[in-house]
Formats: structure tokens, C-alpha cells, sequence
């Protein structure tokens, strides 16, 4: 019986965030139970095939190129990187290989091509692979899911009203668009956000009615609380407390029952019973490895002593979809079509934003 509901409103999620916490979390648990196993979590390892020199102005991201952060950046890595890389993460435990570049969006040519040709290597692994590239085309979907893509990662980030207020470079209907594309294939999709940017609890609830109301809803969404790097616009946020992180996995939880709500950035200051409040809360899903993209993350020996600790399990690769089929380049039946879409620029200006962009590192 398919229970899901598409009409949560913004009160009624904001009533859910305040809830009493033990009432929050017997709620949380006790729908976690019925669509998963609350003892099995999935572990995506999290890789950087190209490090900053994004033309975005995203307010919490170190590899804008506008902020000085000292982030040392790299091309794209090699076919041969790439899989020593999945190599490592699989003999750690992870069961995805989520790739990460620092584009505004895909375009056509053989960088593309490239990263065509690393998600059908991972595939033949026998690992989930997932990527999170920009914006793309529905031609640049197909050509994905046709090369073995399991997921695609595309972050609302935050609420449609403070959406304004952390990016000025591209509109929050791209980020739906891009949603769009990537459900007309059979590739799954990720999508979640950032608490922690100076948003309300109403913008919290806000993104999570824009999530809700997909359909299908997201197969993930990651809960990412924020990593204030010095150099951007946000490097003076206040850490985001614990008792918040569990509340947000914990509504998460409640509004998308079947989704796997991902613990993501931000664990490396949460401590092991922190953590195992959030896995109770229904968190299912992890990122492993010493970095994501840029910021620290704990390492995955300690993550699998939390694991045993806590009788977790990692769950085992193409639980919850069967593997795609890889159809090599020759045999495609999507060609490059040289594409120029024009994704949007709203153009306005983030004060804090073009204030970071003004400083000089130090």
C-alpha cells in the first residue's frame, strides 16, 4: 500500500520540526521500520573528478572560483584514477561511487564523453554509480542512464524564497528542470540541501515541501549541515547544532517515508551517539572517506567501528533497483547533439556574496 503523500504543506512540516524530540523520533522510527531495515545503511564513497574553478557564486562552496579559499583544484582525473579509486571504496565497504565536478552545467565534447566512459567502468564493478555535474539536457540524460548511471545528484539546496539569498547565478527552476530530464530516463534521483546557512526553520520546511511534492519523490536526499569555509560568504555561520541535525532527518523522514535520507556533510564534528540519534531518526546513508569534495569527512576505519558498534551493516549494492545495463560508446543510440542550452541567470546580487568575492586570501 503506497501511502506517500505530495500535498505536505509548509505549517504542517514546520509543526513536525517542533514537535517534542522524543515524539519527533517515535514518529521517525516507527516509519523508518515499515518501508526500510532500520540495521542497514547505505555507503556512498564521494569522489572529485574536477576541483574548483566553478563560474557559480553559491554562497557556501569553496570551489567558486570569485572566493579566494586556497582550494586546490585539478582537471579532470583519468578513466585509469577514477577506477583505482572505486576499486578502494569498494574493498571499504561503500556500494556507490558518487562523482563529483565543479561545472556549472555538462557540455558536449570529450570531457563528457569521459565521463561517460568512467560510469561505465564503475558499473562493471558492480557499484552504484552516481553523478552530480550541474545542469543537463534530456540528451545528456539518456546518454548517462544508457552508459549505466544508478543516480544523479542535483541539490535543491535550500527553500524557493532563500534560494535568492545563497545563489544568483542560475534560477531554482533550473535545478527542477534538470529533475525533470533526468526522469525521463531510469536513472534514480538524488536531491536534498544545506541546513545551516542562515535559513529559518520555515525555509527548512520549505525545501522539503518542494522535495515532497516530486513525483516520484527523490530516491535520496542527503542532509547536508554546513562546512563554513573560510574565504566564502558563509565562513562565519554558526555550526549547526546536533538537536537540528535530528530533526531535519527526522521530518525528512515522516514526509518522504521511502526515500534514503543521507547523512552527509558536517559528521566530521558530530560524535558517535550524535550520529546514532540521526540513524534512529532514519538516516540510511552515508558518505565515506576521509573528503567530500573538499571538506572533511571522518575516516571510513572509524566509520565502520560505529557501525559495529551500533549493529549496523552496510547495504549491499543495487538493494533497492537492479543494476542498469552498460551499452558501450559504439553502441549508443544517443549522439552528442552539441548542445547550448540557455539556463537561466536571474542576475541579481547577494551582498555577502560579492563582498567574499572582494577579499583576498590570506
Amino acid at each position: 500500500m503506497n501511502n506517500l503523500r505530495h500535498d505536505w504543506t509548509q505549517q504542517e512540516i514546520i509543526d513536525l520540526y517542533n514537535k517534542p524530540l522524543m515524539d519527533l523520533l517515535f514518529e521517525a522510527a516507527s516509519v523508518h521500520r515499515k518501508s526500510h531495515d532500520p540495521n542497514v545503511v547505505q555507503v556512498s564513497t564521494l569522489l572529485s573528478i574536477k576541483t574548483g574553478g566553478c563560474p557559480e557564486d553559491c554562497g557556501y562552496c569553496p570551489q567558486a572560483a570569485r572566493y579566494h579559499t586556497n582550494i586546490e583544484g585539478n582537471d579532470l582525473m583519468s578513466v585509469s584514477q577514477v577506477k583505482a579509486q572505486a576499486l578502494r571504496a569498494k574493498s571499504s565497504g561503500s556500494s556507490r561511487v558518487c562523482m563529483g565536478a565543479a561545472w556549472r552545467n555538462v557540455k558536449d565534447g570529450p570531457e563528457f564523453d569521459q565521463v561517460l566512459e568512467m560510469v561505465r567502468t564503475i558499473n562493471k564493478l558492480d557499484m552504484e554509480v552516481c553523478c552530480t555535474l550541474g545542469m543537463i539536457t534530456e540528451n545528456q540524460a539518456m546518454r548517462l542512464a544508457e552508459a549505466g548511471l544508478y543516480a544523479y545528484n542535483h541539490n535543491l539546496d535550500t527553500s524557493e524564497d532563500y534560494y535568492k539569498e545563497v545563489i544568483s547565478t542560475r534560477g531554482f527552476e533550473d535545478r527542477l528542470q534538470t529533475i525533470e530530464n533526468v526522469r525521463k530516463t531510469n536513472v534514480t534521483v538524488c536531491s536534498g540541501g544545506i541546513i545551516g546557512m542562515g535559513e529559518s526553520i520555515a525555509d527548512r520546511a520549505g525545501m522539503l515541501v518542494a522535495l515532497s511534492r516530486l513525483n516520484p519523490q527523490p530516491e535520496s536526499v542527503p542532509i547536508n549541515a554546513l562546512v563554513a569555509v573560510e574565504g566564502t560568504p558563509m565562513e562565519d555561520e554558526k555550526p549547526v547544532e546536533i538537536w537540528e541535525m535530528i530533526r531535519m532527518v527526522a521530518t525528512t523522514r515522516i514526509v518522504m517515508p521511502e526515500t534514503q535520507v543521507r547523512l552527509s556533510a558536517g559528521r566530521n564534528g558530530m560524535s558517535r551517539e550524535g550520529q546514532a540519534m540521526c540513524f534512529f531518526a532514519g538516516a540510511n546513508s552515508i558518505f565515506a572517506g576521509d573528503k567530500l569534495l573538499t571538506t572533511p569527512n571522518p575516516d571510513v576505519n572509524e566509520d565502520m567501528k560505529m557501525f559495529a558498534a551500533l549493529g549496523l551493516e552496510p547495504q549491499k549494492p543495487f538493494t533497492k533497483m537492479v543494476q542498469p545495463q552498460t551499452v558501450e560508446a559504439e553502441d549508443s543510440a544517443f549522439a552528442s547533439l552539441g548542445e547550448k542550452p540557455k539556463w537561466s541567470r536571474p542576475g541579481h546580487n547577494i551582498e555577502r556574496n560579492l563582498n567574499a568575492s572582494g577579499k583576498k586570501a590570506v
